[in-house]
This record gives C-alpha cells, structure tokens and sequence, in this order.
C-alpha cells in the first residue's frame, strides 16, 4: 500500500467551509477519489489504534473503527491541561470522521459530538462524498507537529501535519483498496479552529488545510 485516501479541505478559518475531493498522492489516483481525512505522525511516539479512544471524559462517545485503520499522534500530551484537552478532542474527532466513513453514515452521534456549526457541515459533506461513492477507508496515517494556541477559556486553534502516504479510500462491494503513488501531495498541513462547550469538549468549528504544504514534507 503506498497512499493514502485524501482529505478535507476548507476555504480558511473564517470563510465557509468548501471540500475538495482529489486524490491523495498526487500524480496518479483517481481525481474524483473520495480520498479520505488522514491521520497523524509520531517521530515514533505514542501510537493509538483506531478504537482506543484518547478522551478522559465518561460521557464520550465510544468509537468503533475496524482493524485495518490506525493512526499515530505525535504529540499526544504536553503537559498543559488545556493544550492536552485539545489536542485528546482533535484525535478523537479525526476516529469519529472516520468511524461516520465506515459506518456511512453522515450524521453519526460521535461525528456530531465534536463539531459544531461550519466543521459539522464540512464534516457531513466530506462523509457523503464517501457514502455516494460507496467507499471506505484504510491503511495508517500520521498526525505530527500538533501545536496548539490557546485563545481564551473556550477558544482555541490547532495547527498539524498528516502523512497520507500508507492511507488509501477502499471500495466497500469488492474491498478493492485505491492504491496511489507516495508523492509531495501525501503530506498535507491543516488549521483547526475548536470552541469548548458547556460539556467541557472542545468541538471543531472550522478547519482547512493545504496539501502538498512544505512545512509537512519529510
């Protein structure tokens, strides 16, 4: 397997959000492939497996993601309880966008959980692009360089790094996995806008991304 599915991409911060679905990888790959959300990069650190869900929280919703989806976190923690909590919803509104892949279904409960508002819609529309084309996702992906800036008690932005290039889109009639060359696009740079709500999570607003970013390149 060499690429991974590609990403949700929004217009920036403060404008609406807008999905592009070209295929991960560049070059070659379908460019109406549904390429899918990635993960994230550990220079090999800690490394979660798609089920295990980073929130503390009881009253999180469990996410269930097949076997054949992993992703690794780098970094998980800070040491900052804030930054941390930010950091521990991001990683879990990743699996839930993922789980709503798999499970294709747009509105899933723990999809709905940490979005709100411009990042719930983009999430919705980036699941149906998958839902309409009957595809799924696999591989492994990395999620590296999370920064976290802290805005006020319930605001704040994270900027990361995803390297798509074992993640792939997969036809869920025949399991064919959409295989595509390693190339600049498989890394891509994403911001993040999260707003804390009365429950304590820290939901995603709005996000963008660029791939081929050179700040993500190896």
């Amino acid at each position: 397997m060499n690429r991974r599915p590609r990403l949700l991409a929004t217009a920036a911060f403060a404008a609406a959000t807008a999905l592009v679905l070209t295929g991960c990888g560049g070059g070659d790959g379908d460019s109406a492939d549904n390429d899918r959300i990635a993960g994230a990069d550990t220079g090999g650190e800690t490394s979660a497996s798609p089920s295990a869900s980073a929130s503390v929280a009881a009253d999180r919703p469990k996410i269930e993601l097949p076997s054949d989806l992993t992703y690794t976190f780098t970094p998980d923690q800070t040491g900052d309880a804030v930054k941390d909590a930010v950091l521990k919803d991001n990683a879990e509104f990743i699996r839930a966008l993922d789980a709503a892949i798999d499970a294709q279904n747009p509105r899933l409960p723990a999809l709905e959980f940490y979005t709100e508002g411009e990042g719930a819609v983009a999430a919705q529309q980036w699941v149906e692009s998958y839902t309409d084309a009957k595809w799924t996702v696999t591989g492994s992906v990395r999620y590296f360089d999370r920064q976290v800036t802290v805005r006020s008690e319930d605001s704040a932005s994270l900027s990361y790094c995803a390297d798509e290039s074992k993640g792939f889109s997969k036809v869920i009639k025949t399991g064919e996995v959409k295989k595509t060359k390693v190339t600049k696009d498989s890394y891509v740079a994403y911001g993040v806008q999260v707003e804390k709500n009365e429950k304590g999570v820290w939901e995603l607003v709005k996000i963008a991304s660029t791939r081929g970013a050179d700040r993500c390149q190896p």
